[in-house]
């Protein structure tokens, strides 16, 4: 089969590249390569001219491995400025699984320069936002704030990841928080039965662990847990200092230069031996937990199957039929978008059920998350295995086309405002190592068709291995066995 790149490449999709001749400061740190612009589709007159004048997002590269990208937006008097690190839980291993998001919620309580109430006094008079998150692949600290105050929004980012102070009784105090924090997740059944599918989808790689990480870690992490983590995972090739709204790609750079410019670019061969770092692939295992409440009336399942890689040819393809599946919600009205849901909704099956899509560097995760009466979990297994293993076979041209319609407006209404902009810079160059333009994601997607979808169907879904998790009132949940044999 053709990839969906290759017919990509066979259209005239022209990529208009602008090199900077801006003059390097820093020779050592400042090997600057080139801008990517947007995407010119003279070859296809239909597009909307809203897409061909989407602003420019200019990118540079240090020698370092430093990657700093902008876009600027005319009109606007606010920015938000972050970086995007290469470093998440499925990067840590057994001894330090959770030190990724200890160190954000270290971050905020003092470095070297200023003191935790100090940092919460000039971002307010700022009126700046300062915030950040952790997940299994990506830590991220980003920052909003006026055009005039980027230079020291920069200088507090690179103060609070570079310069935290970790003092021991702070990292004391705050395991008392993250524990409370720990806790208030397990009670939110979407959070605990997600954690316990990748933790069975995922067993033995890093993807299977917790970001918040074990118990005993959060009680037992130190100091120089910390550090070293800092140490090993904050690598200038790793990091992505990303800009959008009121923002000078030129300044950013120097800014960048400034506060960055000393990351060394890889691990010694010491820290490469050492339990700090993680480096597995994720492997994907057919496989299920079940937690059952006998006191609990609903049920809370997770059933998934291998996906695609962000960078993987069927990555499009599933995106879409994630949109076409669709979801389902009884408090929202009967608007069933698929045979699928058509058949919960008719049949009341489930209080809700809704696709996920989950992508990460060398695999995914998709699949269908259900809350259901406990009385209607097997009626609703046997509804979802039918139609899973008939899907290649029923998408029809009129379901693609929708879906097409669907999933534009998503990627569109995700790029609306400064910080969804400089999210997705930042997210994009860590997986795919450059911006990819509205006008290009547009092309993408209006190239499927009805056999590409299937066949994205047919790769998932036909004769093959799941993996599951359920919490709650399960006992009517069929066996791994038996949803196993009505996969085909």
């Amino acid at each position: 089969n053709m990839t969906i790149l290759n017919k990509l490449s066979m259209r005239s999709i022209l990529q208009r590249t602008a090199f900077s001749s801006r003059p390097k400061r820093s020779p050592q740190h400042h090997q600057l390569l080139s801008t990517s612009a947007a995407t010119a589709t003279n070859s296809n007159p239909d597009f909307p001219s809203y897409l061909l004048a989407t602003p420019t997002t200019e990118i540079t590269q240090f020698s370092s491995g430093l990657r700093v990208a902008s876009e600027s937006i005319l009109g606007s008097n606010t920015a938000t400025v972050g970086v995007w690190i290469d470093a998440g839980s499925r990067y840590e291993t057994p001894h330090n699984n959770g030190a990724a998001h200890f160190l954000e919620h270290m971050a905020f309580k003092g470095t070297q320069r200023r003191t935790q109430y100090q940092l919460e006094i000039e971002i307010e008079n700022m009126g700046g936002h300062l915030n950040a998150y952790t997940s299994r692949e990506q830590t991220v600290y980003f920052a909003k704030v006026f055009e005039k105050d980027v230079p020291r929004a920069m200088d507090i980012l690179a103060d609070i990841l570079l310069h935290s102070r970790c003092d021991p009784l702070a990292i004391s105090r705050e395991r008392d928080v993250i524990l409370r924090e720990m806790k208030e997740v397990n009670k939110q059944n979407e959070e605990l039965v997600l954690d316990h599918l990748h933790g069975t989808a995922f067993q033995g790689s890093g993807l299977g662990r917790t970001i918040l990480g074990p118990e005993a870690n959060i009680c037992n992490l130190t100091r120089d847990d910390l550090k070293e983590y800092i140490d090993t995972h904050y690598l200038a090739p790793s990091m992505v200092i990303a800009g959008a709204g009121a923002v000078d790609h030129g300044m950013l750079c120097e800014l960048a230069d400034h506060y960055f410019g000393g990351l060394k670019s890889e691990l010694d061969e010491d820290q490469k031996k050492s339990d700090a770092v993680c480096l597995d692939k994720g492997k994907f295992v057919g496989s299920d937990v079940r937690i059952q409440f006998k006191s609990d009336n609903m049920a809370h399942m997770a059933l998934a199957y291998e996906g695609s890689s962000w960078t993987s040819e069927y990555a499009y393809p599933l995106m879409l039929l994630q949109t076409l599946m669709g979801s389902y919600d009884r408090a929202a009205g009967k608007n069933p978008t698929s045979q699928l849901m058509y058949d919960v909704a008719a049949n009341e099956l489930a209080n809700s059920i809704s696709t996920f899509n989950t992508c990460y560097k060398d695999t995914g995760l998709f699949g269908l998350y259900a809350i259901a009466e406990r009385e209607k979990v097997g009626d609703l297994m046997t509804c979802v295995t039918n139609n899973l293993a008939q899907l290649a076979n029923t998408v029809t041209e009129e379901d693609v086309e929708r879906a097409k319609i669907a999933l534009k407006a998503t990627m569109l209404m995700g790029l609306d405002g400064n910080t969804n902009v400089c999210e997705d810079i930042g997210r994009q160059l860590l997986t795919y190592g450059r911006r990819m333009t509205p006008a290009e994601i547009f092309m993408r997607i209006e190239e499927l068709t009805v056999e590409d979808v299937k066949a994205a169907a047919q790769m998932v879904f036909h004769d093959k291995d799941h993996a599951m998790a359920a919490v709650g009132g399960i006992e009517g949940l069929p066996s791994y066995e038996w949803i196993r044999s009505n996969s085909y």
